[in-house]
C-alpha cells in the first residue's frame, strides 16, 4: 500500500515543533551561560526533547492512530493544563508594577546571587529600587535578606549591605539577615528582626517575583505588606516566569502560600 503524503498542515506542524525544539536548546544555553548557580536551565533542554517528540509524532501520523475518545481526553487535559498555567502567570503579571505606599516602616530586600565583583544584575535591580525608596522615605528601615549559596563566597546580605553603604544609605538604617537559603526563609528570618506586629512592610524584589514574595509574607502573618517591584532583564524573563510558576506550585503544595492570600 502506498504511503500517504503528509498534508500541508502536518508538514507545517512537523517543522514548527522541530524549530521550537532548536530554539529551546539555544535559550537553555543562553540561560546556562549566565552562571546563576541554578540548574533550572535544564528545563529548556527537556522542553526541546518534548518538541522533537511532537515533531516525530506529527511526521509519522501517530496522533491519527490514537483512538478518538482517548485523543479527546488528552486534548482536554492539555487544554486544562495550559489554562491553569495561564491563570497562575496572570496573577504573577498582575504585580509587575507594584510600588508600595510611601512611609513604610520597613522594606525587606530579598536576596539573589552575589558575585565576588558585586551583586548580580538581578540583585542590583532590587538594591537600586530599595535605594530609591529609602532616599524618598528617610524613616524607613531596610532589611537585607540572603544567606550564602553554594556558588557564593559570602552571604548575600553582607554584600547587599556593602552596596547600600556605598550608595549613601546609613548603617543605622540597615538590618542584616544572612542565614536564609530561599524565599520562605527570607520572610521568616526577616520577620524576627521586626519588633512590631503592626509594622508596615514592603517586599522589594524583581517584578516576576513580587507575587510569590507577597503571598509568602501574607501567609506568614505579615498582614500589612506591599510589593515594591524592581525591573528585570527581558532576555531572561521567559525563564524567570516559568521558574516562578514552578516556585508558586511548590510553595502552595508545601503550605507556604495560598492563592487566597492575594487577590
Amino acid at each position: 500500500m502506498e504511503k500517504k503524503k503528509l498534508t500541508g498542515v502536518q508538514i507545517g506542524f512537523t517543522v514548527l515543533f522541530l524549530l521550537l525544539g532548536i530554539l529551546c536548546v539555544i535559550y537553555g544555553i543562553t540561560v546556562y551561560l549566565v552562571n546563576s548557580g541554578s540548574r533550572f536551565y535544564m528545563v529548556w533542554f527537556g522542553l526541546a526533547v518534548c518538541m522533537w517528540i511532537l515533531s516525530a509524532f506529527t511526521y509519522f501520523r501517530v496522533f491519527s492512530k490514537i483512538p478518538k475518545p482517548l485523543l479527546i481526553i488528552l486534548i482536554v487535559i492539555v487544554t486544562l493544563c495550559v489554562a491553569f498555567f495561564a491563570f497562575v502567570e496572570a496573577r504573577i503579571l498582575k504585580h509587575f508594577h507594584d510600588n508600595g505606599p510611601e512611609g513604610l516602616d520597613y522594606i525587606i530586600v530579598l536576596g539573589a546571587q552575589m558575585r565576588d565583583s558585586g551583586p548580580s544584575l538581578v540583585l542590583q535591580f532590587r538594591l537600586d529600587t530599595a535605594i530609591e525608596y529609602l532616599e524618598n522615605n528617610p524613616d524607613t528601615i531596610c532589611i537585607v535578606s540572603g544567606g550564602q549559596g553554594r556558588n557564593e563566597s559570602a552571604p548575600e546580605a553582607d554584600g547587599m549591605k556593602k552596596y547600600l553603604l556605598e550608595h549613601g544609605i546609613s548603617k543605622e538604617r540597615i538590618m542584616v539577615e544572612n542565614q536564609s537559603s530561599n524565599t520562605i526563609e527570607n520572610i521568616l528570618y526577616s520577620k524576627k528582626l521586626i519588633n512590631s506586629e503592626e509594622a508596615s512592610i514592603g517586599i522589594v524584589t524583581n517584578n516576576f517575583h513580587v507575587y510569590r514574595g507577597l503571598a509568602l509574607a501574607r501567609k506568614q502573618g505579615l498582614a500589612t505588606t506591599y510589593g515594591i517591584s524592581a525591573p528585570s532583564t527581558a532576555t531572561y524573563l521567559p525563564n524567570n516566569m516559568l521558574r516562578e510558576f514552578v516556585g508558586v506550585m511548590k510553595d502552595t503544595l508545601l503550605g507556604n502560600m495560598s492563592f487566597k492570600s492575594l487577590k
